[in-house]
């Protein structure tokens, strides 16, 4: 779907940083509303959108168990 977002989940990507999480929402975020930067009109519920996503991933992550991974 988002070639430019990439695999966040361990071990593929041991570190996490904010910035890689906010990337990827972003990334999803223009993918599905079709826009790269919103109108002004729309930046609001594309900035809120970005922030559910964001948080929506946090959370995935830190959920996530993933079978043969080394803890650490």
């Amino acid at each position: 779907m988002c070639r430019s977002i990439k695999t966040l989940r361990a071990p593929v990507m041991p570190e996490v940083t904010e910035e890689d999480i906010r990337a990827a929402a972003l990334q999803y975020v223009r993918k599905v509303s079709g826009f790269r930067a919103p109108a002004a009109h729309n930046r609001e519920a594309f900035d809120r959108a970005v922030a559910t996503v964001a948080e929506a991933t946090r959370e995935l992550l830190a959920d996530l168990v993933v079978r043969g991974a080394h803890a650490g």
